[in-house]
């Protein structure tokens, strides 16, 4: 047991934000949650206050979740956590590292930029250049720039004779239009995961659902162990590498034309871990901070 006080950032009573918190408390006997829409800022003081507590004062801090759902107003939470950091607050991931990920186009450039394997994409405002990658594709996948789990993707074929409808109505929501061809992935993909960029285990979204045309588990995906070869790991590995992150999922797809990396997590899935390879994330990410904080 140590003095340190370490919190957590994340979703109150939502599991794998208690669950760090647990693993903490376990060890250092502090227990801190905090929910970041109570966090107020004061920068004439620098204070960064929640519930009585200046988190400036704390030795470190988890962040588990920032938000309940990704949005813009999500990196102001993290900016706000930068003057923690700034005055000797370590932070796991730090919030800068974040920021790179939270809107899915800069992951995505980071990751093209590393010559990283990805599907075919294309960016765009125009509706028609939007239609014309649909066209090229055959079929493709919007995605917002601020989601995860699939929330608000779509998907949209060529053979749609209303396909130009449909792109009007994403772009309604979506001015800019994240256009990812659709790529066959076997029923499964892949979560491989990365502690302080050192590999842990990979596990499967296996898709149950034959209707649905992703594997996440609000789709009802089921989490499975995968053992990788070497070199899929490898590239798992390059992936996050340029992020820079304390715990991070890469998540990869096997093509017929080789494997291609969709995205990096900011956050990273505990319960993937836990149910597909049988190892507690929460206790291993813990270890891994106290260390930190007492170096």
């Amino acid at each position: 047991m140590t003095e340190l006080k370490i919190g957590v950032i994340g979703i109150p009573g939502k599991w794998s934000t208690e669950a760090i918190a647990d693993a903490l408390e376990a060890r250092t006997g502090f227990r801190l949650v905090i929910d970041m829409a109570e966090v107020s800022l004061d920068l004439g003081t620098g204070a960064l206050v929640y519930r009585g507590q200046d988190l400036c004062q704390l030795d470190g801090l988890v962040i588990k979740k920032i938000s309940e759902v990704y949005s813009y107003h999500a990196l102001d939470r993290l900016e706000m956590l930068r003057v923690a950091e700034a005055k000797g607050v370590k932070i796991y991931s730090r919030p800068e590292a974040i920021l790179r990920l939270m809107d899915r186009l800069a992951c995505t450039v980071t990751l093209a930029n590393a010559a990283i394997p990805m599907p075919p994409t294309t960016i765009t405002e125009d509706e028609t250049a939007a239609l014309q990658a649909v066209q090229a594709y055959g079929s493709a996948v919007f995605k917002p720039l601020f989601s995860t789990k699939a929330r608000g993707m779509c998907l949209i074929s060529a053979s749609d004779a209303d396909a130009a409808g449909q792109i009007a109505a994403f772009k309604a929501d979506n001015p800019v239009m994240y256009v990812q061809a659709k790529r066959e992935l076997s029923g499964q993909d892949l979560g491989m995961v990365f502690l302080g960029g050192d590999y842990v285990c990979t596990y499967a979204r296996v898709k149950q659902d034959e209707t649905s045309w992703n594997t996440t588990i609000l789709s009802g995906g089921k989490y499975e162990a995968f053992e990788p070869d070497a070199a899929l790991i490898d590239l798992g590995r390059r992936a996050q590498a340029p992020f820079g992150l304390t715990f991070t999922t890469v998540d990869v797809a096997l093509t017929d034309s080789g494997p291609i990396v969709f995205e990096v997590s900011a956050f990273g899935g505990y319960r993937g871990v836990k149910e597909g390879c049988g190892i507690d994330a929460a206790a291993r990410v813990a270890d891994h901070v106290v260390a930190g904080v007492s170096a």
